[in-house]
C-alpha cells in the first residue's frame, strides 16, 4: 500500500496508462487544431478524444475505484461537463477548449496531496 492507502499498480498497467495519456494528449491537440480550423475532421477528433478518455477513465476506476471521491474525480466531472457544453455550443467551443486546457494543466500539476484528498472529508481509513 502507498501513502494514500492504495495498492501499487503493476508496471504493465502503469505503462498502459502512460500510453493512453500520450494518445489522449495527441487527440486533444488534434481536436484543438480542428476547432481552430485545420483541415481535420472535428467529428473524428472528438471521437478519438472520447475513446482515449473513456479508456483512461475505465483503467483509473478499475485500479482506484475511490477516485470519484477525490478532488481528481471532481475535476473529471467538471471536465466532462465542459466537454458536453463544447459539443452542443459551437459558438463557445474555442474559449471552452482553451479554458479546459488551462484547467487541466493547473489540476495536473497541483500537489498530489490535494488531487488525491477526499473532497467530502470521508474517513481515509475505510
Amino acid at each position: 500500500m502507498n501513502r494514500h492507502g492504495q495498492q501499487r499498480v503493476s508496471t504493465g498497467l502503469r505503462w498502459l496508462n502512460v500510453v493512453l495519456r500520450g494518445l489522449h494528449l495527441a487527440t486533444m491537440i488534434g481536436l484543438g487544431a480542428a476547432i481552430l480550423g485545420a483541415p481535420l475532421s472535428l467529428h473524428w477528433q472528438s471521437m478519438s478524444v472520447l475513446a482515449t478518455g473513456l479508456a483512461m477513465l475505465s483503467l483509473d476506476l478499475w485500479t482506484k475505484p475511490r477516485m470519484v471521491q477525490e478532488w481528481s474525480g471532481v475535476a473529471l466531472v467538471i471536465k466532462l461537463a465542459v466537454v458536453a457544453w463544447m459539443a452542443v455550443d459551437a459558438e463557445s467551443r474555442l474559449p471552452l477548449f482553451w479554458a479546459l486546457v488551462v484547467w487541466l494543466v493547473i489540476f495536473a500539476h497541483a500537489p498530489a496531496t490535494f488531487r488525491h484528498a477526499l473532497w467530502r472529508g470521508q474517513d481515509d481509513r475505510a
